[in-house]
């Protein structure tokens, strides 16, 4: 009501000053039309009040919180070896007359590789066995001999001096017996030892003499390599932080051994395709490489098809063991503040998002593993966390995983976890 008094004030005082303007009519009405519009926008304006409008209430997706039970895997890098290997060597010298396998294929044990030239050898036995058979034609007449001094000596026929020397001659004409049948066995050895034989059932690779080379017995070089394929080991180093922790967790319970299969281990390939074929969990080496705080785990893999090399790099999923109240959330659910610390939010009792901060175990699929920060029953959001605070009044539905199952992970944790592991 003032503002409209000064304005009525103000209009006298104007209509006062037009009543002047007698001698230009026209000039006067276009400056009293001007002010008229002017006072009219200006009451309206002033009369105008602000209006309040509410902002909608956020609706979010929550999930419930709920344990089940699961066997933690662990992945590790590794490289296979052979079964067994062995170096194929000369036991004697000689002549390399033939060689007697086909490069890179499967040999049986006992096959003959090599054979050396045997005539030498053949000579050598068939001069010990002559030598054998001149010492063993002496013995029956000296055996004779002391038979005889022995009766006489009774009769002091003889002396005891020349009983002595027949009996002295007969062991030393047996000991020449038992010396060249010694020698005939040896050469029989050295003879065999010239068809050089594979020791064990395996793969041969290359020779690396040729026929007519000449070779020495036990030689540094060997003539080729045997190596057994199936099965085959995969030596896998593990830390032995993760080896501690492990053995935390199974010490405090939440992690249990006694699961069936919990020794099967699977196998990726080095094109990232899982091999057909379980392994078994030989043993754990109980000696720490200082250069790599690791110790070695072999697991042997059955390789009936050969697929498997020696020297491949492979990566070995061991099962660690059961965790029979585990807590696993959507990866989308799981935001991480400025530091990189991991947390998510619920809905509280009032209908608030609440922060919750949390530990992390690993990554299982497009999940999270929760070691701590969430409880059974939590419902903890996992859609429409953008720009959502704490403390912000939510109107909560329960999410449905079926509409998202083909679909990416959407939280901006679980896009760093999709690209730091190639989106596994």
């Amino acid at each position: 009501m003032d503002l409209k008094a000064h304005v009525c004030n103000h209009l006298e005082e104007l209509s006062m000053r037009l009543r002047n303007i007698v001698c230009n009519p026209p000039v006067g009405w276009v400056i009293l039309f001007l002010l008229l519009i002017c006072i009219c926008n200006g009451l309206t304006g002033c009369e105008r009040k602000p209006i309040k409008t509410l902002a909608p209430t956020p609706e979010v997706a929550v999930i419930s919180v709920a344990t089940q039970k699961i066997t933690l895997t662990k992945e590790l890098p590794g490289r296979t070896s052979a079964y067994r290997i062995a170096e194929i060597r000369p036991q004697v010298n000689g002549l390399i007359l033939k060689r007697l396998f086909t490069e890179g294929q499967d040999v049986k044990a006992g096959q003959v590789l090599y054979q050396i030239d045997p005539a030498p050898f053949q000579s050598a036995l068939e001069n010990a066995k002559a030598a054998l058979g001149r010492a063993g034609a002496n013995v029956p007449a000296i055996r004779l001999r002391v038979q005889r001094f022995n009766d006489l000596l009774v009769d002091n026929a003889v002396s005891q001096q020349d009983y002595d020397d027949a009996y002295a001659a007969l062991k030393q004409a047996e000991s020449d017996v038992a010396y060249w049948k010694a020698t005939v066995g040896a050469a029989q050895i050295n003879l065999g030892y010239t068809a050089v034989k594979a020791p064990i059932s395996g793969r041969i690779g290359i020779s690396n003499v040729t026929d007519g080379a000449i070779v020495i017995a036990y030689q540094p070089v060997a003539l080729a390599t045997i190596q057994q394929l199936d099965p085959i080991y995969v030596d896998v180093p593990q830390s032995t932080t993760d080896l501690l922790a492990l053995k935390r967790r199974l010490k405090d319970g939440r992690l249990k051994k006694n699961g069936a299969g919990t020794d099967k281990v699977n196998l990726i390939q080095e094109d990232s395709t899982p091999y057909s074929l379980e392994g078994v969990l030989q043993f754990s080496d109980v000696t720490v490489d200082p250069t790599t705080g690791s110790v070695i785990l072999r697991v042997v893999f059955p390789n009936p098809e050969g697929i498997l090399l020696p020297g491949m790099f492979v990566q070995a999923v061991i099962k660690e063991g059961i965790n029979e109240q585990a807590i696993l959330i959507p990866q989308q659910g799981v935001s991480r503040d400025s530091k990189g610390n991991p947390f998510a939010l619920i809905v509280d009792a009032e209908s608030k998002a609440a922060f919750r901060p949390l530990t992390l175990d690993r990554a299982i699929g497009d999940k999270w593993l929760i070691s701590a920060g969430l409880a059974p029953g939590d419902p903890v959001i996992v859609e429409g966390l953008m720009m959502l605070r704490p403390g912000t009044t939510v109107k909560s539905a329960p999410f449905n995983e079926t509409q998202t199952d083909n679909k990416p992970p959407a939280g901006p944790d679980a896009q760093s976890q999709k690209r730091s592991k190639g989106g596994v």
